[in-house]
């Protein structure tokens, strides 16, 4: 290695430890005693700059599924800026940094799996755990190696090492100063002259920021160097292939075709003497014509859930049925599993009708939630996998596995920004003007998100909705309000909450 490479290799590990801490700086900022709001999404800008601070000129996510997943990122992040939904928030938590290690993984892993591929769920743990813990020695051998490295002036060399001295001694200073003041009242008095502020640091927030700072970056340099520095290499680019190919791979599963169209023919008929009693009543219910005498609430509630997860099931036997398929070695046996797989299609599509149907008329009776609206939602993305999955029947060169994954993340997306708590807030007051009937306990459950349409809601039809909308007031009030927490949600359903009660 020439002196020119391992200069260039130290600066770059310097600036990326450097980097690091200062991406820890940043987040104990944005995050130490604030909720989420804003802050979010600014640090995972930050966050995002910092892992490709180094790659400018060849983002191999700047396209394609890559910049996609940039995008879907990003816009669930900046949802605890946009609603207040506790429960797509907690959901977020999770989806947020999930998606944003498969997309770093798959943008610079070390296996360069395809993003369709179950291997980048593998490549994505191996850089998170094992490729970032094999690197913590790293951090502190850099920390080393900045204050002993030649420079060619030993002047710079001096220079150097005290300001690192005095960076490193300077947030220590501040804490044994004011824990000795803390413990001596003659010490403290003796630094009656300093100004007031040394004495009052907050010792505990003061420490609390330094090991965070500390711990996040070497956290966040162990994980960017595990990219740089992965190690032996295992896994191979995956190729380019045909859909057939690709599914196959990635269900990983092999059925006989034989034994997949006599399952098929099995359930089918089961399912087809289903859809015909179905028939006999799934559009009466509209009408006042109900089954066995059953009410209402009885029709609505039955086979609700069991439709559902038959539903599920024949989902998992699309899948190994369509791999099955990308096996067939003669036409006549292609076009009968394809034969038998529309109409296993068709059978949940009538299932999912119906389950949907019993819901609607379920929340007629007793009102919107937010358990109803997100079945309402999933049940809407089955009926959308449905057909994908019928047009794939139709022809091979529709990639399912690729299809569902965008679709998918899509869907959830879609379902974080539509407004769930504005959506049941109106229905219910929907179904208030049809039949009289509200909750109004349950509205104060929902998110400021609703707030605005309750509060217009109070103003021109229920003012007795007015004290749970003041005890709305009081909790929102209790939030945090640093600029990191700001939450446009919030913000708005004070401002209506203030002009309806204030007047």
């Amino acid at each position: 290695m020439s002196p020119n490479h391992g200069s260039m290799a130290t600066r770059r590990s310097i600036t990326a430890l450097a980097g690091a801490f200062a991406l820890a700086f940043a987040n104990q900022y944005l995050f130490y005693g604030h909720v989420f709001g804003v802050a979010y999404s600014i640090f995972m800008l930050l966050l995002y700059a910092y892992v490709f601070h180094d790659r400018r000129d060849r983002w191999r996510e700047a396209n394609g599924f890559g910049l996609f997943l940039f995008v879907v990122v990003m816009l669930l992040s900046f949802t605890y800026a946009l609603f207040d939904n506790p429960a797509f928030q907690a959901l977020d938590f999770l989806a947020v940094p999930t998606l944003f290690f498969l997309h770093i993984a798959y943008a610079r892993g070390a296996g360069r799996a395809a993003w369709w591929d179950v291997r980048l769920i593998e490549d994505a743990l191996k850089h998170f755990v094992a490729r970032s813990l094999r690197h913590v020695p790293t951090a502190f051998r850099i920390m080393k190696l900045s204050t002993s490295r030649k420079n060619g002036l030993s002047n710079n060399k001096t220079a150097l090492k005290v300001a690192v001295g005095l960076a490193l001694s300077l947030p220590l200073l501040l804490v044994i100063v004011s824990l000795l003041a803390s413990a001596d009242g003659v010490f403290e008095k003796a630094l009656s002259s300093v100004p007031s502020w040394w004495s009052n640091l907050p010792v505990g927030e003061t420490f609390g920021r330094l090991v965070w700072i500390f711990v996040a970056g070497i956290l966040f340099f162990c994980y960017f160097w595990g990219f740089v520095k992965p190690g032996h290499r295992k896994m191979a680019t995956v190729p380019e292939a045909g859909a057939d190919d690709e599914e196959q791979r990635a269900v990983g599963l092999r059925i006989d075709p034989i034994i997949m169209m006599t399952l098929l023919v099995s359930v089918n008929i089961v399912y087809v003497l289903f859809v015909v009693l179905q028939f006999t009543y799934l559009f009466g219910a509209w009408q006042g014509e109900l089954p066995d005498g059953k009410t209402y609430a009885e029709y609505a509630r039955s086979g609700f859930l069991e439709l559902v997860a038959v539903t599920l099931i024949n989902f998992a036997l699309l899948m190994l049925a369509l791999t099955a398929l990308g096996e067939m070695t003669t036409a006549r046996l292609r076009r009968a599993i394809s034969s038998l797989l529309y109409v296993l299609v068709g059978c949940s599509g009538v299932m999912l009708y119906s389950a949907y149907s019993r819901l609607i008329l379920y929340e007629d009776m007793y009102g919107y939630t937010y358990i109803r609206f997100l079945v309402h939602a999933f049940m809407i993305y089955l009926a959308i996998m449905l057909i994908i999955a019928a047009v794939r029947i139709r022809t091979s060169a529709i990639p399912l596995v690729k299809c569902y994954i965008v679709v998918s993340l899509i869907a959830y997306v879609f379902v974080n920004y539509v407004g769930m708590d504005r959506i049941i807030a109106e229905k219910n007051i929907e179904r208030y003007r049809e039949s009289g009937k509200i909750d109004p306990a349950y509205l104060l459950e929902l998110s400021a998100d609703a707030v605005p349409t309750l509060a217009k809601f109070a103003k021109n039809e229920y003012p007795n909705l007015k004290p749970n909308l003041d005890l709305k007031r009081q909790t929102l009030s209790y939030k945090e309000r640093g600029w990191q927490s700001f939450n446009w949600a919030r913000h708005a359903a004070m401002k209506e909450l203030d002009q309806l009660l204030d007047k």
